[in-house]
């Protein structure tokens, strides 16, 4: 996982609006000595919070520069939400006692004053507490920052909590267990005053919450106090005892709470809606239309890319919007979303999946949400009954980006299009998938409509980006044509169809370097089938690329044989550096590509039939190879298929002109009093029905919950299996099976699959 530490919390303050008169529900406390240098921008990242009910006490421990107390004071004084208690110098410990005692909640979170905190931070521990109301504390995984850059997440381990603290201090944290253990302890010297606490609180039989989400920011200074700990060999050998006594008392049996889950502890839970209350509500400055989008993470793929492009270019001035991920994730590219809004919640990393539509409600309630948008996201699709029921006034839209019959049927298309009557506008990304929503799902025409997802022209433009890249960071040598093969090594993608390309080119052409780019689960299988086919000449795997402008650049040509696609997010990009796309003819890629911009070809495979068939058709080959050959031999054809790519991005194809339409679109529909009441009506036939909107979720959760054992079970199989065939080549199988390991691995399959959970399945979406 990329992650960029330069993006700090807490550089400037932003306006957030709430009712002042709201009660708080969580505490932050914050120990201040001295701490001017660092203070500003923690205060700002609390400030910046997505949860503004909190108060802040914060305590003056006997500080002696002016400049700091001053700063404090001013900074303190902007906000009514915060207190500041002055007391004589006692300690970290003392200091963070005050402040407790000083809360009016049933929950704090000890801050240091030059820490800092995530925007979603207090939101998702108070939240973990909520859900998990037999725990005590919930704490996230951790950043550190300044003179040392890591990331910090480690699986609980009670034992080993005895000798090395993997905790860091700040955590949401129940006033009653800190009353229990008798707070923070203050002794002679500084000592591990945090890592003493956590062992007290395990000691108590206190158990903890982890989420997921870096979202605690550990400033790294070289000269803190445990550092001057280290430098004194009495202060050491005083701490060591300290926490030697402590860890003697731990219960090794305290096990934690850790999101995200393998699967929901309760499937069967009937989803109820949850407010906080009437006044919690985060108020607009400006009359603003707000979105809530449900998507399944936030990852490098094309739809990935149509949602970031959608936030980015939605007009600030008209819109508010937020975010809900509903697959467990890394969530590579929440940083990328984090430039453009700070309401990013991955459910998965702080609530059991059966928790989803309470979180979701509190969000639409808090927010006073206008419409919900919908992409690619099942769990969003079965909850429409139920929003629908409970939210009457609420304007719902989905995208959808292509069918896909190899998978559920016809995949997001098929869901979108038996829950048509849910949903006020369903927007795809090409002409074809809204005539499969029409034709084969029986949507009215005038709920589908076709938003072309395009591609920013001023990004992808070639007079802006040098050449050269490919060439000297892969030695490829001067004279070899580059033909670009970007996307996921996947079957859908068909990798393998474009090696039979490669190979029928490369007998014909040698100055010909096909340059797969992406990453995926036939990516291994793909290198080694290059090696077996002796084509090192010919083709090369060079991973993903955060920076594909730099790769057209040095493209002659662009590959899509896919067996299935919406309109290619390469194709756009491709064209608008002017590179000429050949592709196979499936989906909407007739909507961008034709005879003037490169050339289509008819692919011969059913994709109903199975995705992963390694045999292609002869004349398929040739006939995509016969193209290739041809666009690199005719100089004057490519050029003027070159000026046309362009050509066709700018007059038609630019995420400009999409983020227009769909705020036109978006416009259209809100407030629209005829949709509204429909709304109302359909509202009152599903109260009507009692609990159909109810368990037609939990009906969902539970088929979800036994296809993830499935998957797991069969991934661990997959796993096996593999490792079975190693064995057979080797030549020891017979061994194997006079030991009776084979059996005992057969048995051992269902205890394995809960190691297995982070390997990626076949499923294109997961």
């Amino acid at each position: 996982m990329e992650f960029d530490f330069s993006k700090e919390p807490g550089k400037y303050v932003k306006k957030r609006k709430y009712d002042s008169a709201s009660r708080a529900l969580i505490s932050i406390v914050t120990p201040f000595y001295n701490a001017g240098q660092y203070f500003q921008q923690t205060f700002y990242s609390v400030i910046n919070q997505t949860f503004p009910w909190f108060e802040w006490i914060i305590v003056d421990d006997g500080s002696t520069e002016d400049k700091d107390i001053a700063l404090l004071h001013r900074l303190a004084g902007q906000d009514e939400r915060i207190r500041v208690i002055t007391q004589q110098n006692g300690g970290l410990a003392c200091a963070r006692n005050t402040g407790i005692q000083n809360t009016s909640t049933e929950i704090f979170v000890p801050l240091d004053a030059d820490d800092l905190i995530s925007p979603q931070y207090i939101e998702y521990v108070y939240f973990g507490l909520l859900f998990n109301q037999e725990a005590s504390w919930c704490y996230s995984a951790s950043v550190g920052f300044g003179a040392q850059e890591y990331l910090w997440k480690k699986s609980w381990n009670a034992i080993k909590m005895k000798s090395d603290n993997a905790l860091v201090a700040t955590a949401a944290i129940r006033k009653k267990a800190w009353k229990e253990i008798g707070g923070y302890k203050s002794e002679r010297y500084a000592y591990n005053e945090d890592w003493r606490f956590w062992l007290e609180m395990l000691a108590y039989h206190k158990k903890p919450v982890r989420t997921g989400g870096y979202l605690f920011w550990y400033r790294r200074t070289g000269s803190s106090m445990l550092s001057g700990i280290k430098q004194d060999s009495e202060k050491i050998k005083f701490n060591n005892k300290i926490i030697k006594t402590a860890a003697e008392k731990v219960d090794e049996t305290v096990t934690a709470i850790e999101y995200p889950k393998l699967k929901s502890e309760n499937p069967y839970h009937k989803p109820v809606p949850f407010c906080l209350g009437e006044e919690y509500k985060i108020k607009q400055i400006y009359q603003k239309i707000r979105i809530l989008m449900l998507v399944p993470w936030m990852v490098t793929g094309g739809a990935d890319k149509f949602n970031l492009e959608f936030v980015l270019g939605l007009d600030r001035e008209k819109y508010e919007i937020g975010i809900l991920t509903t697959i467990p994730s890394d969530n590579e590219w929440h940083q990328k979303f984090e430039a453009y809004t700070d309401e990013i919640f991955h459910l998965p990393d702080f609530l059991d999946s059966a928790y989803y539509a309470e979180f979701i409600s509190h969000y639409i309630s808090s927010r006073e949400i206008d419409i919900v948008f919908l992409s690619n996201s099942y769990c969003g699709y079965y909850l429409l009954p139920w929003l629908r029921k409970h939210f009457p006034e609420l304007y719902i839209v989905d995208y959808v980006h292509m069918e896909e019959w190899y998978w559920k049927a016809g995949g997001y298309a098929r869901i979108s299009g038996m829950m048509g009557g849910f949903l006020d506008k369903t927007f795809v990304c090409n002409s074809a998938t809204r005539e499969v929503m029409i034709q084969k799902f029986e949507r009215n025409a005038a709920s589908v409509q076709t938003m072309y997802i395009g591609v920013d022209v001023d990004e992808y433009n070639k007079d802006q980006v040098h050449s050269g890249y490919l060439y000297k960071k892969f030695n490829i040598p001067a004279n070899k044509e580059i033909v670009l093969f970007p996307c996921r090594m996947h079957p859908q993608k068909r990798p393998f169809l474009m090696l039979d390309i490669a190979q029928k080119v490369y007998s014909k052409k040698k100055n010909v370097l096909f340059v797969a780019v992406g990453d995926g689960i036939q990516l291994e299988e793909l290198k080694t089938d290059i090696q077996v086919r002796n084509l090192q000449q010919a083709v090369i795997c060079i991973g993903r690329c955060d920076n594909m402008k730099k790769l057209y650049k040095d493209a002659r040509l662009t590959l899509i044989c896919s067996l299935k696609e919406g309109l290619a997010l390469t194709a756009y990009e491709s064209c608008a550096m002017g590179v000429p796309v050949i592709s196979s003819d499936v989906g909407g890629q007739r909507d961008l590509i034709d005879a003037s911009v490169g050339r289509l070809i008819k692919t011969s495979q059913d994709e109903k039939s199975g995705i992963d068939n390694r045999k292609f058709d002869t004349k398929e080959v040739e006939t995509f190879a016969d193209a290739i050959l041809m666009f690199l031999e005719d100089k004057q054809l490519y050029d003027e298929c070159s000026r046309n790519c362009r050509k066709r991005i700018e007059e038609k194809f630019s995420t400009k002109m999409m983020c227009q339409n769909m705020e036109k679109e978006i416009s259209a529909l809100v407030f629209n009093e005829e949709i509204l009441n429909k709304h109302k009506k359909m509202s009152q036939v599903l109260w009507s029905q009692e609990k159909y909107a109810e368990e037609f979720y939990t009906s969902y959760m539970v088929m979800e919950e036994r296809e993830q054992e499935c998957e797991e079970v069969w991934k661990a199989r997959c796993y096996f299996e593999s490792k079975y065939l190693q064995l057979k080549d080797k030549k020891v199988i017979k061994r194997i099976e006079k030991s009776n390991l084979l059996l005992c691995m057969k048995k051992y399959v269902f205890k394995m699959y809960l190691k297995m959970k982070g390997r990626k399945g076949l499923h294109p979406h997961r």
